[in-house]
């Protein structure tokens, strides 16, 4: 339905005549019968009134489908840092309402988990800010750390909260429940290593074998991370030389070499394979892991100039493969970049 029949259905329904309405919006009665009648359109200020007094909301005024509403929710979540409380509700009732309806049921899920990560996130940079200047006014006291900690993901020293047993109970029930799927699978055998638990990483990882479309070189590179799990860190080494030599041109053997030698502190390493990695990558548009691997190792030697010039690239790659303009992720990297600008001076 074209906005001016939906604003005159929503008058009727309201009991407003022309008049009444444009003197609640401050305008002309003139103005409202132009709308109805398609001959202009309210500005974009006005939206907000109008949808408060009908009570509805901004979208309702447009009458957009359910597929439609849905895509605004993802693609204002893309853009923007901070949703004000009555749209964040907004969206929260909506999606609520979406999971009834089968053909829905999967994508509002997801948009809810984002939504609420999206909150999540936008108040962990609150916790980093001001848990920081608490820090910072009295360094010895723990209570702001923890709090940074949680906002960051910083170590946890305390075993019983560092585990990532609670993960692993989550994924092998699902993997369970899901025999022959590689997801599953994949964050079980990463929780597995990450705890060193690498017999029980080894037997997930013959049943990941079983899978036709599990990553090959992620099958591969499991074995040199199970027994760096061991503390076997020669035979870890010598599995991912083997690797590296056997898929010189391969995107994804050179990205988890890099990531391997990057965990391991190697980092001339680790930075030639994200270099090869990034270079031989044949699909458009490409990721931007592996230059932010080589930005996080410039920072970490010091060198913020060389660090960056790869957020310079990562930019450069999200406005031009990409094609974003005004999308969180960019802004994100932009902010970053001038941060290391600032610090390479």
């Amino acid at each position: 339905m074209e906005l001016g029949k939906k604003i005159k259905q929503l008058r009727f329904k309201a009991s407003l005549t022309q008049e009444q309405l444009a003197e609640r919006l401050g305008i002309s009665p003139q103005s409202v019968s132009k709308w109805e009648n398609a001959v202009a359109m309210p500005d974009i200020s006005t939206l907000p009134l109008l949808a408060e007094i009908f009570g509805v909301t901004i979208d309702d005024l447009f009458d957009l489908s359910s597929e439609q509403r849905l895509n605004r929710i993802e693609n204002r979540l893309d853009v923007e840092e901070n949703l004000p409380q009555d749209v964040f509700l907004e969206y929260e009732a909506f999606l609520q309402g979406q999971i009834a309806e089968a053909q829905n049921k999967q994508r509002a899920v997801d948009l809810l988990a984002y939504l609420y990560w999206h909150r999540m996130y936008s108040y962990a940079q609150k916790v980093r800010r001001w848990a920081k200047e608490s820090i910072r006014l009295s360094p010895n006291v723990k209570g702001s750390q923890w709090l940074l900690s949680m906002a960051e993901g910083h170590v946890v020293w305390d075993w019983n909260m560092a585990n990532h047993n609670a993960a692993i109970e989550f994924y092998r029930e699902l993997a369970e429940e899901n025999p022959g799927m590689k997801c599953p699978l994949y964050y079980l055998i990463d929780n597995l290593i990450a705890d060193h638990r690498a017999d029980e990483a080894e037997h997930y990882l013959n049943l990941l074998n079983r899978v036709e479309d599990a990553n090959p070189a992620l099958r591969d590179v499991y074995r040199a991370h199970i027994a760096l799990a061991r503390f076997d860190e020669p035979a870890a080494d010598r599995i991912m030389e083997e690797l590296v030599a056997a898929h010189p041109q391969e995107v994804d053997y050179l990205f988890e070499a890099a990531q391997y030698y990057a965990r391991k502190c190697d980092y001339d390493k680790a930075l030639d394979c994200y270099e090869r990695s990034f270079a031989c990558d044949p699909k458009r548009p490409r990721f931007q892991d592996a230059l932010m691997g080589i930005s996080q190792i410039c920072q970490i030697r010091g060198d913020y100039k060389k660090a960056a010039q790869a957020y310079e690239r990562i930019v450069n790659l999200l406005e031009n493969e990409w094609g974003l303009t005004e999308e969180l992720e960019l802004k994100t990297a932009q902010e970053i970049l001038a941060r290391l600008r600032e610090k390479a001076k």
